[in-house]
Protein backbone atom coordinates (compact mmCIF):
# COMPACT_ATOMS: atom_id res chain seq x y z
CA UNK A 1 0.00 0.00 0.00
CA UNK A 2 1.21 3.33 -1.06
CA UNK A 3 0.38 5.87 1.46
CA UNK A 4 1.35 9.02 -0.78
CA UNK A 5 -1.23 7.83 -3.19
CA UNK A 6 -3.70 7.03 -0.47
CA UNK A 7 -3.47 10.37 1.25
CA UNK A 8 -3.88 13.54 0.30
CA UNK A 9 -2.04 16.88 2.16
CA UNK A 10 -5.78 18.16 1.67
CA UNK A 11 -7.42 15.48 3.24
CA UNK A 12 -5.35 16.01 6.56
CA UNK A 13 -6.49 18.12 9.26
CA UNK A 14 -4.62 18.66 12.66
CA UNK A 15 -6.72 20.90 14.82
CA UNK A 16 -9.98 19.42 14.10
CA UNK A 17 -12.63 20.09 17.16
CA UNK A 18 -15.39 17.05 18.12
CA UNK A 19 -17.53 16.51 21.16
CA UNK A 20 -17.93 12.77 20.46
CA UNK A 21 -17.47 10.25 18.29
CA UNK A 22 -19.97 10.96 16.10
CA UNK A 23 -18.66 14.38 15.17
CA UNK A 24 -15.58 13.30 15.08
CA UNK A 25 -17.28 10.87 12.23
CA UNK A 26 -18.56 14.39 10.85
CA UNK A 27 -15.20 15.98 10.49
CA UNK A 28 -13.90 12.79 8.59
CA UNK A 29 -16.95 12.73 6.45
CA UNK A 30 -17.00 16.56 5.55
CA UNK A 31 -13.20 16.07 4.68
CA UNK A 32 -13.45 13.51 2.33
CA UNK A 33 -16.45 15.21 1.00
CA UNK A 34 -14.68 18.02 0.00
CA UNK A 35 -11.46 16.03 -1.54
CA UNK A 36 -13.37 13.05 -3.27
CA UNK A 37 -16.28 14.87 -4.55
CA UNK A 38 -18.97 12.89 -2.16
CA UNK A 39 -21.98 13.78 -0.44
CA UNK A 40 -20.83 14.07 3.15
CA UNK A 41 -24.31 13.18 4.54
CA UNK A 42 -23.87 9.62 2.75
CA UNK A 43 -20.46 9.31 3.91
CA UNK A 44 -21.06 10.13 7.52
CA UNK A 45 -23.86 7.41 7.61
CA UNK A 46 -21.42 4.67 5.64
CA UNK A 47 -19.12 5.58 8.31
CA UNK A 48 -21.88 5.01 11.36
CA UNK A 49 -23.13 2.21 9.82
CA UNK A 50 -19.62 0.79 10.42
CA UNK A 51 -19.20 2.41 13.83
CA UNK A 52 -22.57 0.54 14.93
CA UNK A 53 -20.95 -3.02 13.81
CA UNK A 54 -17.95 -2.38 16.18
CA UNK A 55 -15.63 0.52 16.96
CA UNK A 56 -12.63 1.32 15.08
CA UNK A 57 -10.72 2.72 17.48
CA UNK A 58 -7.53 0.41 18.19
CA UNK A 59 -6.18 1.48 21.01
CA UNK A 60 -3.44 3.77 22.16
CA UNK A 61 -5.95 6.90 21.15
CA UNK A 62 -6.30 6.15 17.71
CA UNK A 63 -9.15 4.58 15.64
CA UNK A 64 -9.34 3.69 11.75
CA UNK A 65 -12.59 4.11 10.78
CA UNK A 66 -13.73 2.87 7.42
CA UNK A 67 -16.20 2.57 4.82
CA UNK A 68 -17.10 1.52 1.45
CA UNK A 69 -18.65 4.13 -1.16
CA UNK A 70 -20.40 4.81 -4.34
CA UNK A 71 -18.48 7.21 -6.62
CA UNK A 72 -14.53 5.92 -5.39
CA UNK A 73 -12.44 4.92 -8.46
CA UNK A 74 -9.71 4.15 -5.56
CA UNK A 75 -8.70 3.83 -1.95
CA UNK A 76 -8.47 6.95 -0.41
CA UNK A 77 -7.63 8.54 2.94
CA UNK A 78 -8.19 11.51 5.89
CA UNK A 79 -6.35 12.05 8.97
CA UNK A 80 -7.56 14.01 11.45
CA UNK A 81 -5.96 14.66 14.75
CA UNK A 82 -8.43 16.18 17.45
CA UNK A 83 -7.72 18.61 19.56
CA UNK A 84 -9.15 17.14 22.56
CA UNK A 85 -9.67 13.25 22.65
CA UNK A 86 -13.14 11.88 22.33
CA UNK A 87 -14.59 8.35 23.38
CA UNK A 88 -15.10 5.96 20.42
CA UNK A 89 -15.75 3.03 22.41
CA UNK A 90 -11.94 1.82 21.47
CA UNK A 91 -10.53 -1.44 22.80
CA UNK A 92 -8.56 -0.36 25.53
CA UNK A 93 -11.03 2.23 26.27
CA UNK A 94 -8.78 5.11 25.74
CA UNK A 95 -10.61 8.11 24.45
CA UNK A 96 -8.97 8.51 20.72
CA UNK A 97 -7.38 12.10 19.21
CA UNK A 98 -5.67 10.39 16.39
CA UNK A 99 -7.99 8.62 12.80
CA UNK A 100 -6.93 7.88 9.99
CA UNK A 101 -10.19 7.23 7.91
CA UNK A 102 -9.90 4.78 4.93
CA UNK A 103 -12.46 4.30 2.15
CA UNK A 104 -12.65 2.09 -0.89
CA UNK A 105 -14.58 1.18 -4.03
CA UNK A 106 -18.39 -0.09 -3.33
CA UNK A 107 -17.01 -2.94 -4.63
CA UNK A 108 -13.20 -3.13 -3.90
CA UNK A 109 -12.08 -6.79 -2.59
CA UNK A 110 -9.05 -7.43 -0.31
CA UNK A 111 -6.89 -4.32 -1.18
CA UNK A 112 -9.71 -2.57 0.98
CA UNK A 113 -8.40 -5.43 3.98
CA UNK A 114 -5.22 -5.19 2.69
CA UNK A 115 -5.12 -1.23 3.52
CA UNK A 116 -6.61 -1.59 7.05
CA UNK A 117 -4.05 -4.15 8.20
CA UNK A 118 -1.00 -1.70 6.83
CA UNK A 119 -2.54 1.67 8.75
CA UNK A 120 -3.11 -0.36 11.63
CA UNK A 121 0.32 -1.61 12.10
CA UNK A 122 1.75 1.50 10.85
CA UNK A 123 -0.39 3.51 13.81
CA UNK A 124 1.23 0.98 16.10
CA UNK A 125 4.21 2.13 16.51
CA UNK A 126 4.71 4.77 19.85
CA UNK A 127 6.90 6.72 18.36
CA UNK A 128 4.99 7.61 14.99
CA UNK A 129 1.98 8.52 17.22
CA UNK A 130 3.97 10.40 19.24
CA UNK A 131 5.74 12.04 16.05
CA UNK A 132 2.12 12.71 14.48
CA UNK A 133 0.61 14.50 17.95
CA UNK A 134 3.13 17.02 17.56
CA UNK A 135 3.30 17.72 13.63
CA UNK A 136 2.75 21.41 13.56
CA UNK A 137 1.55 20.90 9.29
CA UNK A 138 -0.24 18.84 7.29
CA UNK A 139 3.20 18.12 5.14
CA UNK A 140 4.85 16.69 8.32
CA UNK A 141 2.13 14.44 9.10
CA UNK A 142 2.08 13.26 5.57
CA UNK A 143 5.71 12.63 5.16
CA UNK A 144 5.99 10.60 8.39
CA UNK A 145 3.07 8.48 7.30
CA UNK A 146 5.30 8.13 3.73
CA UNK A 147 8.40 7.57 4.92
CA UNK A 148 7.49 5.04 8.40
CA UNK A 149 5.58 3.06 5.58
CA UNK A 150 8.18 2.93 2.93
CA UNK A 151 10.90 2.23 5.59
CA UNK A 152 8.57 -0.81 6.59
CA UNK A 153 8.32 -3.30 4.07
CA UNK A 154 5.90 -5.61 5.73
CA UNK A 155 2.87 -2.63 5.88
CA UNK A 156 3.41 -2.69 1.73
Amino acid sequence: MNIGELLDRQAISLRASAANKRKALAVIAEIAARNFHLDAGVVLEALAEREAADSTGVGHGVAVPHARLEGLERMRGVFVRLEQPVDFESIDDQPVDLLFALFAPKHAGAEHLRALASVSRLLRQSNLRQQLRQAHTADVVHALLVQEATARPSAA
